[in-house]
Parts: C-alpha cells; sequence; structure tokens
C-alpha cells in the first residue's frame, strides 16, 4: 500500500486541478452569460412602461438596456433593443427617427453576428431588416449567412438559410405581384 501512496498523491493532486479548473470554466461560462444578457432586465422595464404608458419611462430604461446590450459584445440583445426602439418611436410619434435609430443598431447586431459565425443571428437580423422594409439589407444578410454556413461547413445551418431565402423570395415575389394589381 506505502508504495502506491505517491501515485495516489500524485492522482489527488491532479484531480483537485482538474476540479478546479471545471469550476473556474463553469464561473467564468457564468459570468459570461451574466453578461450576455445583462440588457433583458432594462427592456423588460421598458416594455412594462410602454405598456402603462409611460414613453419617458421606456426610453430611460431602454438607454440603459441599450448601453448593456453594447457592452455585451453579443448580437442578440442588440436586435432586441432595436425591436423595443421600434416600439418607442411609435408610442412617443418618432416613428422614422426610431426606424433610423433601429436600422443602426440592427446594422450592428449583424456586423456582431457574422464576426460570431451565427449563421441564426445574421438570419434574425435579416428578419429585422425585412421589418424595415429593407429588402437590399435583408439580401445582404442572405449572401452573409450562406458564406457562414459553407464556411462551417453546417449542413443544418445551410437548409437554414435556404429555407430563408425561399421564404423572402416567396414574400418579394407576393409584394411584386401586389404592386401590379393594384
Amino acid at each position: 500500500m506505502t508504495r502506491y501512496l505517491p501515485v495516489l498523491r500524485v492522482f489527488l493532486i491532479a484531480l483537485t486541478l482538474v476540479a478546479g479548473a471545471v469550476h473556474e470554466t463553469h464561473a467564468s461560462h457564468a459570468l459570461a452569460i451574466e453578461r450576455h444578457t445583462q440588457w433583458q432586465p432594462h427592456l423588460e422595464r421598458s416594455e412594462a412602461a410602454l405598456d402603462g404608458g409611460d414613453v419617458r419611462g421606456a426610453l430611460l430604461a431602454w438607454r440603459e438596456g441599450y448601453a448593456a446590450a453594447l457592452a455585451s459584445r453579443h448580437w442578440e440583445g442588440l436586435i432586441a433593443v432595436g425591436d423595443v426602439y421600434l416600439r418607442i418611436g411609435d408610442a412617443g410619434a418618432f416613428r422614422a427617427a426610431a426606424r433610423t435609430k433601429a436600422r443602426k443598431i440592427y446594422r450592428a447586431a449583424l456586423f456582431r453576428a457574422r464576426d460570431s459565425a451565427s449563421v441564426a443571428g445574421v438570419l434574425r437580423t435579416a428578419e429585422a431588416f425585412a421589418g424595415l422594409g429593407d429588402g437590399e439589407v435583408v439580401e445582404q444578410c442572405i449572401r452573409v449567412a450562406r458564406g457562414l454556413a459553407a464556411l462551417v461547413r453546417d449542413a443544418r445551418a445551410e437548409a437554414q438559410v435556404r429555407r430563408f431565402a425561399e421564404r423572402w423570395a416567396a414574400r418579394e415575389l407576393e409584394v411584386e405581384r401586389l404592386r401590379v394589381t393594384n
């Protein structure tokens, strides 16, 4: 038994180091997730203020959410911030200015999604631009998403892009058909 003691000691030291590394990785991952979603409570407050008719309160909470989304370095918060800002603009009678600001925010989200190789993020950004009626940027997003899907060689992502592009093309055909018939 005593001849195995040094091996057992080394094993226990290694096990302790691995456990510490796992804990540290988990803790840093949890911190990253927290930082990644710090914008959510602010936008929830903004939405609640809007629901209560308090445009000023909604705008104040939105600004905090916007700052947190910028600090998060991820695309998800920027999309959410842009969406809420459009609602605030509608409620506060500054719709045109809100659309301009949302477009700028969505563009930043597109760059972040592209830089993180997130096909889902690029396509979600395309949806946001489609909501603004900005077909040119939607087409750009589709090209970026196709490139990312091919780059990461992900068949599921490629299928996602194909389905989105088909829905977009069908929508554009319907819009064109309606324009011609009216």
